[in-house]
């Protein structure tokens, strides 16, 4: 929205030319982000307050999180609509990639949105199934799998439906374009051809896998969202390296015409999370809820499938990835030794895994800091993998 005014000024004012740099269109989304959220923070927490939007906590959870009821949640709003007014104001509206990752992100969110509000104003336990939330996940991600499989790989909208309705009329036999190989990070040469449908299945997992991790993930204060800050920040980087044909062939990556311009959504996913974790840090004053987490993760999932950073996506999010694994493994050990043996066991105290550290006596402060120590290492280990190769 601002790029179009500015680049209409610019044609008489020279100055206003410096915003079609993109490097300055991401700060300045970062900015804006973390301004409004600080801004509005106070006025949303109260809203909540006053709505009696308050959480509800497990009673079998650890003891320290019972003074944590009523807290007011759903705070993930506020990240949504900083991330969501920022974007419009400083990116290039006409990128078919700024649109997409919109697009999951706020319909994730509005998945997310009904489940917290059946559970917190209807008080509804249960809020929404697991088979109604997993069916909406499901659509959007297919339509975005969809999308992406024939975007990714072409130079504009255009070339994507051409690509389409030539995979259509070779029978569904036709290969994709190097650019939708799947990278294998530390390799020069390393990519494997995914075809059509396996980058469908391969997209549909990450965007959903994701954002169920760092909605498992999202159980303390300031746990989750420090951790999607640094990832965003980081997958905004890739994305403007692969959207820069220069730095794409210096660094032996896969040029994406488009791509650069999600670095300004990242920067705003930077800068709102900033702005949340102002709130949301120990004592949290707001909790995000699954309107904020579920968003985030489609969010991270689907600039990832973009940039075609699956694997460094999964290295990055680590502690994403172990809180999921904690809980699988939970729940699969219980469900066996139930079976077998007629009681159930448990291979962890509790999880996620972060309780599983709070019921062995650590403070859940210090729980936190550690993860995000943990993922500042990992991240930065990702980072690597554009020169080490």
């Amino acid at each position: 929205m601002l790029l179009d005014l500015a680049q209409w000024l610019s044609k008489d004012i020279r100055a206003f030319s410096v915003f079609n740099y993109l490097t300055l269109r991401a700060v300045l989304a970062t900015l804006t982000a973390l301004a409004f959220g600080l801004f509005f923070g106070p006025f949303v927490i109260r809203k909540l307050a006053q709505m009696k939007i308050g959480q509800a906590v497990r009673q079998d959870g650890p003891q320290s999180h019972l003074t944590k009821s009523g807290t007011p949640t759903m705070g993930g709003v506020l990240v949504l609509i900083a991330i969501g007014v920022s974007t419009l104001l400083w990116a290039d509206l006409q990128n078919r990639f700024v649109w997409v990752v919109l697009i999951v992100t706020l319909g994730f969110g509005w998945i997310g949105w009904v489940d917290d509000y059946r559970k917190v104003v209807h008080r509804n336990p249960k809020g929404m199934s697991s088979g109604e939330k997993y069916f909406w996940q499901s659509l959007i991600a297919i339509i975005a799998s969809v999308y992406l499989t024939f975007a990714i790989p072409a130079a504009s909208a255009l070339d994507a439906i051409d690509l389409f309705f030539k995979w259509v009329t070779s029978g569904f036999n036709m290969s994709l374009p190097p650019k939708a190989d799947l990278i294998v990070p530390f390799f020069k040469n390393i990519a494997y051809p995914l075809g059509a449908f396996g980058f469908m299945v391969l997209t549909y997992f990450v965007i959903v896998g994701t954002s169920n991790a760092v909605n498992l993930t999202d159980g303390a204060d300031g746990l989750a969202i420090l951790p999607a800050v640094l990832v965003g920040s980081a997958l905004g980087i890739f994305a403007y390296v692969h959207g820069n044909a220069v730095f794409a062939k210096y660094l032996l990556i896969p040029y994406i015409p488009g791509a650069g311009e999600l670095a300004v959504f990242c920067g705003a996913i930077g800068g709102a999370g900033l702005a949340f974790l102002w709130f949301n840090a120990y004592p949290a004053q707001v909790f995000m809820g699954d309107v904020g987490a579920l968003a985030l993760g489609g969010a991270l999932g689907t600039v990832a499938v973009i940039v075609r950073q699956e694997i460094v996506l999964f290295i990055m999010g680590g502690v994403f990835v172990a809180e999921t694994v904690s809980v699988m493994l939970q729940v699969t050990y219980f469900k066996y030794t139930k079976r077998r043996y007629g009681e159930g066991r448990r291979i962890f105290r509790m999880a996620p895994l972060h309780h599983h550290f709070e019921v062995g006596g650590v403070k859940e402060s210090q729980v936190v800091v550690r993860f995000w120590i943990v993922t500042m290492m990992l991240v930065l280990f990702g980072l690597s993998t554009l020169k080490l190769r």
